[in-house]
């Protein structure tokens, strides 16, 4: 089955069709004629809507998506999943069933969602997670409870890859560079689904073509890289059209690796280009004058990618840039929008301290997105976002012209004749002239929302860039559609600092970080800021400071009774640009005295069974497991964590597994040893043993 490039604008006789199909589905029908959207074009740009719920979805698409002109909205696996106590964000990706009844609300609101979305004029894409069920077992969020992994409502151990197709003992994927494990063995130990089988095939198909009777458009396919393309091929040749009349369109995750390539799944549908975001990641952090060349950088072909910025897993392992980076996130995906190249996608989800943290819930279901509180980072209706999302569909296929380079640090270019962008990445603001390729006359920058305009006179201009800003224009009418109260594109009044803080405590007892600045309280321990114990024995939160300043700061403790104790170190300093800033920290451990030891080791473990390092030393845990340093699992099977040990100190240290229940495994053989010195950056290199 042919998948192409997503077409624009849903259409209005295909909005008229997709309401007969659902009304035949059983869902809430669609006007006859609906709503118009607030703009006068849509393209190909997707919001990636990152696990917000089918209600939030709605009003997103009718309030912002529309108006702002996206052409679609990538919205979370709909199925049941995992439901555990700590409510991880991963467990969607560990589907129970098929039933649209998931922890983003019912079938009803689903099927509610996808009429709001088409009723402005926005496609919808959801998350199709295809590869493989849940690792472990328990209840899911529609009541189905599972005893064995191998046995779900949906499938027997006869649909699942066994001994006779993974060469490995435990059946989980050892060597990534091997493409029979790959895509014969168990990612993590989820269950692998045998995708060569008929009756597997014809399953998952149904399961898709139910969410396209509802009115689905396409599917992002989760993990296509452990699914054979010829078997990815077998299910898409069983899907129905949508209800437009068209087949679904498909776009893959194939994450980097030695094998398979994403050049081998063209023929089922786009990929997504991680070398893209690693690209941008490399340019917004060093010299953003690099991507005049990002055509020949080894990103995939514009005609079978989808690009981005960060996603959900890359924010967290720290692989592409995240919210945590400030402006200079947000400018990556201005560029993003500006460039001519393949199907963008911005990405608005929840802030985070802790890499497993749920978004926000109510016993795991998750709540209705605030855009307003904090704890959501909305990109997707930023002011310059939107602004740019109009820029790029006014723009549409014309090329990349006129080029320049100012600095390293600025760089403009138009579209020929269509629009023209420039963009500042350093931390002052600069004034060039341009030539733009546009007709004479005065243009509204869509940075700002059209606070400001730009004047084009023998085809150039003067353009005043703000720092970490930019400056856009195409028309003399672009009118703001949502978010305009935001300036839009230049620096802010504060920036993001993560404070990550090693201290064990005794139960009842919380750690706080307080400061010179006002945001950290002025000293005053009653307005600490205290930190999430999330990662414990790590404490983690997120505080936002003003930019180019300098301040100190301390951590405390404070027990159940408020008696406050002091760590004994000196005062921490830091300083702010306009990028933000993450703090790694260790109790009593003053900055001065402090280097930095990242602890590797590759070690392979059951599902909820995960890797720590304890040793000799206060900052390692003193060989108390309980305050044992939890290493991240994102490069499986090498575990890691970056940890603030003394300068010029010798220690000892071992490693330890610990399962869900807390049982604690110790590695065999003598204590390890390591010794710092006066620099920084050490690291080592460990195997389980």
């Amino acid at each position: 089955m042919s998948r192409h490039r997503p077409p624009g604008v849903l259409g209005r006789t295909a909005t008229a069709a997709a309401a007969g199909a659902l009304a035949l589905a059983g869902a809430i029908a669609l006007p006859a004629t609906p709503a118009q959207a607030k703009t006068t074009a849509k393209g190909d740009v997707i919001a990636n809507l990152w696990e917000w719920n089918w209600d939030s979805i709605a009003t997103e698409c009718t309030d912002v998506l529309g108006p702002a002109g996206y052409g679609a909205v990538q919205v979370a696996p709909p199925e049941e999943s995992l439901k555990q106590s700590s409510y991880y964000w991963w467990d969607v990706y560990q589907p129970y069933s098929y039933s649209l009844n998931s922890r983003f609300g019912s079938q009803a609101k689903f099927s509610a969602m996808i009429t709001a979305c088409h009723k402005a004029g926005v496609k919808v894409y959801t998350d199709a997670v295809i590869n493989h069920t849940a690792a472990q077992t328990g209840t899911g969020y529609n009541g189905t409870t599972i005893t064995n992994k191998y046995a779900t409502p949906n499938w027997s151990r006869s649909d699942y890859h066994d001994s006779s197709d993974c060469p490995t003992s435990d059946l989980t994927i050892q060597d990534y560079s091997n493409l029979t494990q790959v895509q014969n063995c168990e990612l993590l130990g989820l269950p692998d689904l045998k995708t060569g089988s008929d009756t597997v095939r014809t399953g998952l198909a149904n399961y898709l073509n139910s969410q396209l009777a509802l009115g689905v458009d396409g599917f992002r396919v989760d993990a296509a890289k452990h699914i054979p393309e010829a078997d990815l091929a077998a299910i898409e040749s069983k899907l129905t059209n949508t209800a437009s009349g068209t087949a679904p369109y498909v776009f893959q995750e194939i994450y980097p690796g030695s094998t398979p390539q994403p050049s081998d799944y063209y023929a089922s549908g786009d990929v997504l280009d991680f070398t893209y975001a690693s690209k941008l990641k490399s340019a917004f952090q060093g010299n953003v004058s690099d991507l005049s060349s990002i055509e020949s950088s080894g990103i995939l072909p514009a005609a079978n990618s989808v690009s981005f910025v960060t996603n959900h897993d890359t924010e967290r392992n720290g692989l592409h840039m995240s919210y945590k980076d400030g402006d200079t996130y947000k400018l990556a995906n201005l560029f993003q929008l500006a460039y001519k190249w393949s199907t963008p996608t911005v990405y608005a989800s929840w802030e985070w301290t802790q890499s497993d943290q749920a978004p926000p819930n109510s016993s795991g279901f998750v709540t209705n997105t605030d855009c307003t509180a904090g704890a959501w980072y909305c990109l997707d209706r930023d002011t310059a976002v939107v602004g740019m999302v109009a820029w790029h569909n006014a723009t549409d296929t014309a090329a990349v012209s006129d080029w320049q380079t100012k600095s390293s640090s600025v760089i403009g270019f138009g579209r020929s004749g269509k629009g023209f962008f420039a963009l500042n990445n350093g931390t002052s603001s600069a004034t060039y002239t341009f030539a733009t390729g546009m007709a004479d006359g005065t243009y509204t920058n869509v940075i700002d929302g059209g606070k400001t305009t730009v004047t084009v006179s023998g085809g150039s201009a003067s353009l005043a860039i703000p720092a970490k800003g930019a400056v856009a224009f195409y028309n003399s009418s672009y009118t703001c559609t949502v978010g305009c109260s935001d300036a839009g594109g230049g620096s802010g009044d504060t920036v993001n600092a993560t404070f990550d803080e090693y201290a064990p405590t005794t139960s009842g007892t919380n750690v706080y970080v307080v400061g010179s600045v006002p945001a950290l309280g002025g000293w005053d321990t009653s307005k600490a800021i205290q930190l999430s114990s999330t990662g414990y024995p790590f404490w983690s939160g997120e505080v936002s400071v003003p930019v180019n300043t300098s301040f100190t700061y301390k951590y405390i403790k404070k027990d159940s009774s408020g008696n406050v104790t002091w760590e004994s170190n000196a005062n921490r300093s830091a300083t702010t640009t306009t990028s933000a800033l993450s703090l790694d920290n260790s109790w009593n451990v003053a900055d001065t005295d402090a280097t930095d030891v990242t602890f590797h080791e590759n070690a392979t473990t059951d599902w909820g069974t995960n890797v720590y390092v304890v040793g000799s030393i206060a900052s390692l845990g003193s060989w108390n497991t309980s305050d044992a340093i939890p290493l991240s699992s994102a490069s499986y099977p090498d575990w890691s964590k970056l940890v603030i040990v003394p300068k010029s100190t010798s220690f000892t240290y071992k490693y330890v597994k610990k399962d869900g229940s807390g049982n604690v495994t110790w590695e065999s053989g003598t204590n390890r040893s390591y010794t710092t010195g006066s620099s920084s950056g050490y690291t080592t290199s460990d195997t389980w043993k």
